[in-house]
């Protein structure tokens, strides 16, 4: 293979992004450092299937009473005064004796790892109690593992009147006792009858632990209400993200994110969308809802016999719009949000706001009022609130894309809700680049009008849309035979490979999924004059609470499995051309023998070669230039399996990296992907 030839199309450096969608638990209870679950008593039970669901307030799921010498305290979820009027719901906990308390299950339950500091915050009041405070305690078989106390603020007895005139009316004696008493008190350190006091604390691991249990325990009987109870560890990211899950991510060097989908932006409802003004601010006042996700099963709606592990899957947004955009910040990479459009899940129900109803005023008000809170300064009303969050610099966004998996239908009417949005978006903003979207595949008649109408459009308004995002699921072979599929596509509107995955048999992560995708993707690189972002979906995977496979990362409570799709991945986001390198026609000859290849150049003069040997054997590469034989120093990362496909678990792959000296040929071993870079 000669590998030298001229410079072709300038690759986007953003090229290689990652697809981020709360499903899978990869949110709440996965990137979301948070380790307890239904921290704010918001919890909904989800039955039934699309058009025929339903969601029940449950708000102690999660929670147990603890309880002293067989006596439980009571535990009751009220409202009435809450810290948030958007999440009404608190415990009000009524303990007779001391040691009395709750517990929450965690998850999985709590993982704790030696020497590692927690961090704990909630918000009490303290009804009628005079103990000192409450322990926090971490146990596993009887044995502490971490355990802190907490000294709590009292209540201040309130009487009206007492405190300016004493003897305001004859006979109050019960008024005039409080009056007595409240000028015994250092008013100043206690709290107002009604008010939510914040508590932080800490403890550090005294050893590692998993499944262990999470209890507070009050020191003496009474009454104590609680709300947004949180555990964090103290390794996290910012505060924020589990730290192994954002050094995997990290690891990726990922151009983009796009956020935060995804079937879970348009919701199961109108009703259960994700709207992004509900998910900034404090943590207390971001409305708690259901996870589509969570109704994702056959039962019908009206079948209340059994349970699903995951019907109380709920996002409590302690992954926003701010983390969204602080996560792609610290990671290097560029934002991409998306956008509903007033269609909920188009696949699940044929809700929607109709596309010339006033409501829809409110829609792409949103999407206005959401680039002001990324790229506006401190003087404009978002940009001030993303400042007073604790970012005063706008954020890098100069991408956004305009609703999920839509397709054109006389109800739709998608481009009459395009036109719009374009319309008012680019008054204000006329140098954003907007994606649309094609629907849920291609190679069907509903992709062939969505392309035939973005490329009319184009020919009208220049800046109508930047890329297009397609999306295929599909079987690995599917992919082979796919590896030209971008050679022929007009060049005036780009494509945003938003979602791809090879789906084996198995529906699992193995070398044949990921070795497809490697193979795919050469044909994506190659056409980078058109091709502008890709990325792989699902992301993320905990094991035990899946809702769909195969994902890039799996992990549990205390591991993270790296699958070959996620090193196929980070091998071409890591290794990013600036241009591609013509081939004239060895990469058609090489696909006869199974071996799928690309080219690209860095401005330094370095060239990658990527090499997917797809076939049963070994095979040796010539590499020649214009002088002969190729000889010289390369780094080789060369991905392959290790071991067989464990039952229900990604297939062990291994990437190895090495410095070698090449002299006119590299092997590909069979069933591999190898990365060569050399100058």
């Amino acid at each position: 293979m000669k590998i030298t030839g001229v410079n072709k199309d300038r690759i986007a450096p953003e090229m290689f992004g990652l697809f981020f969608e709360d499903i899978n638990f990869a949110a709440d209870g996965g990137l979301y450092a948070e380790m307890l679950e239904n921290r704010s008593f918001e919890a909904r039970d989800c039955y039934g299937i699309p058009g025929k669901f339903y969601h029940v307030e449950d708000p102690g799921y999660g929670w147990s009473p603890v309880a002293v010498e067989g006596v439980e305290p009571r535990m009751q979820y009220v409202e009435g005064t809450p810290l948030s009027e958007v999440n009404p719901h608190y415990l009000r906990l009524t303990a007779t004796k001391a040691g009395q308390g709750f517990a929450n299950k965690a998850y999985d339950g709590i993982t704790l790892k030696k020497g590692l500091e927690y961090k704990l915050s909630f918000y009490a009041r303290c009804v009628k109690y005079e103990g000192d405070g409450l322990t926090v305690t971490i146990t596993k078989d009887g044995k502490t593992c971490g355990t802190c106390h907490v000294t709590l603020k009292k209540a201040a007895p309130y009487a009206p009147y007492c405190d300016v005139v004493p003897n305001f009316v004859s006979g109050w004696t019960a008024v005039d006792k409080v009056a007595e008493y409240r000028r015994t008190l250092d008013l100043k350190s206690m709290a107002k009858e009604s008010e939510w006091v914040r508590y932080e604390a800490s403890f550090v691991a005294e050893d590692d632990v998993r499944n262990a249990a999470f209890s507070m325990l009050l020191d003496d009987a009474g009454v104590v209400e609680f709300d947004l109870i949180s555990m964090m560890p103290g390794d996290a990211v910012a505060g924020i993200f589990r730290k192994d899950l954002f050094d995997a991510l990290n690891s990726l060097q990922p151009g983009f994110i796009r956020f935060p989908g995804g079937c879970i932006v348009e919701g199961i409802s109108l009703e259960n969308r994700y709207r992004w003004k509900r998910t900034v601010g404090e943590l207390k006042d971001r409305k708690v809802i259901p996870n589509l996700w969570a109704f994702n099963d056959d039962r019908d709606a009206t079948d209340m016999d059994g349970q699903r592990p995951d019907s109380h899957y709920m996002q409590s947004y302690g992954i926003g719009f701010y983390e969204y955009f602080l996560l792609c910040e610290m990671l290097g990479a560029k934002p991409l949000p998306v956008v509903g459009i007033g269609v909920a899940c188009q696949f699940r129900t044929d809700e929607i706001i109709p596309a010339d109803d006033p409501r829809m005023a409110e829609y792409i008000q949103d999407t206005l009022d959401l680039v002001e809170f990324a790229t506006g300064d401190a003087s404009t009303k978002w940009g001030a609130l993303r400042a007073e969050m604790g970012h005063p610099a706008p954020f890098a966004m100069d991408m956004l894309a305009i609703g999920n998996e839509q397709w054109e239908t006389s109800e739709i009417e998608l481009f009459k809700r395009l036109d719009a949005f374009e319309k008012a978006i680019h008054a204000v903003y006329p140098d954003l680049k907007l994606l649309g979207t094609a629907g849920p595949s291609i190679d069907v008649p509903m992709g062939h009008f969505a392309w035939d109408t973005y490329r009319a459009k184009q020919k009208e308004n220049a800046s109508y849309a930047y890329a297009v995002d397609e999306h295929y699921y599909v079987p690995p072979q599917w992919m082979y035979d796919r590896i030209k599929l971008y050679d022929d596509y007009p060049r005036e509107v780009g494509v945003f490979a938003g979602e791809y995955a090879a789906h084996p048999a198995n529906r699992g992560n193995n070398m044949e999924g990921a070795l497809a995708e490697a193979a795919f993707l050469t044909g994506i690189e190659k056409n980078a004059g058109v091709v502008k972002l890709a990325s792989y979906a699902p992301l993320f995977n905990r094991i035990g609470h899946s809702q769909w496979k195969p994902d890039m990362i799996w992990f549990d409570d205390r591991d993270v499995i790296l699958t070959p799709n996620y090193y196929v991945q980070k091998m071409y986001a890591n290794n990013v051309g600036d241009y591609t390198v013509d081939l004239e026609g060895q990469d058609d000859v090489l696909r006869e023998e199974k071996i799928y290849v690309s080219l690209t150049r860095k401005e330094d003069g370095t060239l990658i070669l990527k090499a997917a040997n797809c076939s049963d054997k070994d095979y040796t590469l010539p590499l020649t230039t214009e002088n002969g034989a190729f000889s010289g120093e390369a780094t080789l990362q060369v991905l392959t399996e290790d071991g067989a496909e464990p039952d229900g678990l990604p297939q062990p792959s291994k990437l190895v990296v090495s410095k070698v000296t090449l002299k006119g040929e590299i092997k590909l071993p069979a069933q591999s992907f190898t990365v060569v870079r050399l100058k």
